[in-house]
């Protein structure tokens, strides 16, 4: 059974969070209920990790203290 979901067509846009310079730049894909898509947009290629929406919401909460 594959349980990993299929991010071939996933839409990236870059976070909020990402100064736009050349070293900070993390991309997110929207729409997957559940789960936020994570990757450096530098390595588009490279590795995405996926958490789960209620983690990546405390995430980012602890990030706006």
């Amino acid at each position: 059974m594959n349980r990993s979901p299929d991010l071939t067509t996933v839409v990236w846009r870059k976070s909020f969070y990402s100064d736009g310079g050349a070293s900070n730049c993390l991309e997110v894909a929207d729409d997957h209920p559940g789960i936020v898509p994570v990757r450096d947009s530098k390595r588009p290629d490279g590795p995405i990790l996926v958490f789960g929406a209620s983690p990546w919401a405390s995430f980012l909460a602890y990030l706006k203290k």
